[in-house]
């Protein structure tokens, strides 16, 4: 059972929160890992390599959330911190109410406790405010229609339901998860997309001229020969303004999502560009995961029944969220180029029992 507080003897475990891409997901990753496995990890030089290092308000969310959820002994849990002790409890199902205070990613504070919760024992509810589509992080979106589908597949279940949205930089969304025990998780293989059953366009905009969507989607239109009943326009109630475009494939063995957000300065046809060309990519790898959701499904598979999957060419977060997990649990990741361009992803499971 995750998070029982027993560090095993073995002392806390220090991550350099500088290595690799040196984000804050290096950061919510030993958080997830210390929550799931009951071990005290020490994260230091947090972001250091950022023009801002340290804890930032969305950083701190997500150790907030982490630290409620197991009844954690927290060091440094301040903004700017570069340097935090965290000790975990037992993981405690139930009902949560989490915000983050600003236009930060609601995304991320999800995915940092979402497994621990999962595999708790008991059914969570968790109520999220802040930021629900950011330009540098997953949107509720991806995370309904990309990430838990495939997670779904083998055993993880969770239900979302988005409230309000939240763009940046007013932020003043809402949305919320129901995330079931975890059962009978099973072996992931994910190495072909599939045929492409069907795919869609949704411009949504939230106080903000009705013109920019309609540009947005014929943008599409145009580089992409989509149908009219293929594009869809969304114009949704939000605090303050706010504008993506989301390219949906559903294919027969996954689906996958390429989003744009809309920003000051940046044309209609930039950022609809921006998710064409994204999807375009995907599309030529031949790969079934995405760049985005690759480095994503990790966690669930190695603190699952393991899996493999092809992906596009590796990003550098790719590659540091696999350090950052043979770190701090005994697992395998494979990651090898494919004859066809596309790269293989093998992850054994870890032998820590959770």
């Amino acid at each position: 059972m995750p998070g029982d507080g027993n560090n095993g003897g073995t002392g806390v475990v220090i991550i350099d929160g500088s290595q690799g891409e040196g984000g804050g997901q290096i950061f919510r990753t030993a958080l997830t890992l210390a929550m799931c496995i009951g071990k005290a990890v020490t994260i230091e030089n947090i972001r250091a390599g950022r023009k801002k290092p340290g804890l930032l308000r969305q950083h701190l969310a997500c150790l907030k959330a982490a630290s409620a959820v197991c009844n954690a002994q927290v060091d440094g849990d301040t903004l700017g911190s570069r340097r935090v002790v965290f000790r975990p409890g037992a993981v405690i199902p139930g009902h949560y109410r989490f915000a983050v205070g600003s236009a930060g990613s609601t995304a991320l504070v999800f995915q940092t406790v979402f497994l621990p919760l999962a595999l708790a024992g008991g059914s969570s509810e968790l109520y999220l405010e802040g930021g629900t589509h950011n330009p540098m992080a997953p949107s509720v979106d991806f995370i309904a229609h990309s990430f838990l589908p495939v997670l779904a597949a083998v055993g993880w279940q969770a239900e979302v339901s988005l409230e309000r949205h939240g763009f940046y930089p007013s932020g003043g969304g809402a949305w919320c998860v129901r995330i079931s025990p975890a059962q009978q998780i099973r072996f992931l293989e994910l190495l072909v997309p599939g045929e492409l059953k069907r795919k869609c366009a949704i411009a949504t905009s939230a106080n903000i001229p009705a013109h920019v969507i309609e540009r947005e989607l014929e943008y599409v239109k145009k580089k992409c020969y989509w149908n009219d009943n293929e594009l869809v326009r969304q114009i949704v109630s939000s605090p303050g303004q706010g504008n993506i475009v989301s390219v949906r494939l559903h294919m027969e063995n996954t689906s996958a999502v390429f989003e744009a957000v809309g920003e000051r300065n940046l044309t209609a046809e930039r950022v609809a560009g921006r998710a064409v060309k994204a999807m375009k990519n995907y599309l030529h790898s031949g790969a079934a995961v995405c760049s985005h959701l690759a480095d994503q499904l990790l966690l669930p598979l190695v603190l699952g029944c393991g899996g493999k999957f092809s992906t596009m060419a590796p990003t550098e977060h790719l590659r540091t969220n696999i350090a950052v997990i043979t770190q701090m649990l005994p697992a395998t990741i494979l990651l090898q180029p494919m004859d066809d361009g596309a790269w293989y992803v093998d992850v054994a499971p870890s032998q820590t029992p959770v």
